[in-house]
């Protein structure tokens, strides 16, 4: 019999399934220290979260694989700095050096050659790599469909160069996956479809699988590990809604957890995939061409957003800034929308159509740690701040027991609004979107529209810019009004559907 195979691990399309049209529907959750405080117990408390989830996830005809459970969390470098030594290597400083959990093929020639292709791309883009790590993982742990199609799965350690800061450290480490991903994916390895990165970054790690919420902890032994210590976890169940299950496609992936699906998801993707020809960065200058192409082919809709947010993020725009761009509230002939906010959601529809639901997102760069309600407001978000600084947020109340005497404050996600908790500044900001970013960010772009199109709306000094800001993935002014015509073209050519 001939076994289906595609690059993501899903069947080709045949009859009526066709893999693009991935969708999830699941349950998700976060907790997180306000001060940032690093301790085991938040990964304890993170995986009973996801425990009282389980029953938003789904199983397939074996009742012991799941449809995909997993958390992020910080680098844990107590634990990672004593289980490296007994290997023979030592790790820097925090921030100094970066974890990538991979995802291998099972035999060990594939596999060594995935290293391979790996290691040389650290090389080639300057960085060094320290050494591997195999995760032990239980087996046993997991049901029979999910050994099956179980990958090998390490980790590489990555230095930073004494001369490189973090953020740009950060940045050639997406290079050097998305490189990895396209040069194997378009290799004769075999079995490569196993290859993938979940993470690769010096703020955060992601464990993931094709589990059931209880097995996590079994599966991953070392997140029971009193020396595993993190400030936050986020945590994602997945219900894989009339789709094929597969290990990558599992949540949380590096940015974001999601709950519901991108219903505006051809027009989104078509229209990525149009600005490639002409994006541009300063902080990338010639290496964003080998970011392409930024959205995966054949990823999930969760997949394909989170492409999306890691782009805009690492060219410069804070994590809250982004999902406002992404996924912006009713602005359009709302009365009650300050100028300077309908100034900034109008700047930006010119660079993003919205990615629209229903979806209720939690997101974090490892620092910030937050959840957004798309503006259709129809997936569920509960959270929970307690007087010793503790926050729980999840797409229920009671994932977590809080005695009532210890609740300081408590709500809900609303639609259009965002929930951010600031685990470096040690402060929370609930419900308006009136943060940090945005207090001189919808200024900003208040000027800016009013410059390019006068304060009235109409034609202002200059032609309207689709570059952004400058620290944003930007088109040369020169290109613009070549920019403006494929985009249109590819409106008319991509279906987009629009709210």
């Amino acid at each position: 019999m001939q076994r289906w195979k595609t690059n993501n691990g899903l069947p080709p399309r045949l009859g009526l399934y066709d893999p693009a049209h991935e969708h999830d529907a699941c349950g998700m959750g976060f907790v997180a220290s306000i001060r940032g405080e690093k301790s085991h117990q938040i990964i304890e408390q993170g995986i009973q979260i996801l425990i009282n989830l389980t029953h938003r996830g789904a199983c397939g005809c074996d009742p012991e694989t799941g449809d995909g459970a997993g958390l992020l969390i910080q680098i844990p470098h107590k634990f990672f700095v004593r289980e490296c030594e007994s290997l023979g290597f030592t790790l820097p400083e925090p921030g100094e050096y970066a974890v990538g959990m991979t995802f291998l093929p099972v035999e060990k020639q594939p596999r060594l050659s995935c290293e391979g292709v790996l290691e040389r791309i650290i090389r080639e883009e300057g960085l060094s790599t320290l050494g591997w790590r195999d995760t032990p993982v239980n087996g046993d742990a997991i049901g029979r469909v999910a050994r099956a199609s179980q990958p090998y799965i390490q980790q590489v350690f990555v230095a930073r160069p004494a001369e490189m800061d973090e953020d740009a450290f950060e940045r050639k480490l997406y290079v050097v996956r998305k490189r990895a991903e396209f040069e194997i994916a378009e290799s004769d390895i075999e079995d490569k479809e196993f290859f993938y990165i979940p993470s690769l970054s010096a703020r955060t790690i992601v464990y993931k699988g094709l589990l059931l919420a209880p097995q996590i902890a079994n599966f991953y032994g070392e997140l029971s590990d009193p020396d595993a210590a993190s400030a936050l976890c986020l945590v994602h169940q997945r219900f894989s809604t009339n789709t094929f299950p597969s290990w990558k496609l599992a949540h949380p992936y590096r940015y974001v957890a999601h709950n519901g699906e991108i219903n505006t998801l051809k027009g989104n993707v078509a229209w990525m995939h149009a600005r490639q020809s002409i994006l541009a960065s300063p902080l990338f200058g010639d290496d964003i061409k080998k970011l392409f192409p930024i959205i995966e082919a054949g990823g999930s809709d969760s997949a394909s957003f989170d492409n999306a947010v890691e782009l805009l993020f690492q060219t410069g725009r804070s994590i809250p800034h982004v999902m406002a761009m992404l996924i912006p509230e009713a602005w359009a002939g709302n009365p009650h929308i300050k100028p300077e906010k309908q100034a900034f959601y109008e700047y930006h529809a010119s660079l993003m159509e919205p990615w629209d639901g229903p979806a209720a997102i939690a997101f974090t760069d490892g620092r910030v740690i937050g959840a957004t309600l798309d503006r259709n407001g129809l997936r569920p978000g509960r959270y929970v701040i307690t007087d010793d600084d503790l926050v729980v947020m999840a797409s229920e109340a009671g994932v977590l027991s809080v005695a009532p005497e210890k609740v300081k404050r408590k709500g809900r996600l609303q639609p259009g609004k965002m929930f951010l908790v600031d685990t470096i500044e040690g402060r929370i900001i609930v419900r308006s979107r009136d943060h940090s970013f945005a207090t001189t960010g919808f200024r900003l772009h208040r000027r800016r529209f009013e410059d390019d199109h006068g304060a009235d709306g109409g034609q202002g000094r200059r032609t309207r810019r689709l570059n952004g800001n400058r620290h944003a993935a930007c088109l040369p002014e020169r290109q613009a009004a070549a920019a403006v015509q494929l985009l249109q073209a590819a409106f008319c050519a991509g279906n987009q559907s629009s709210d």
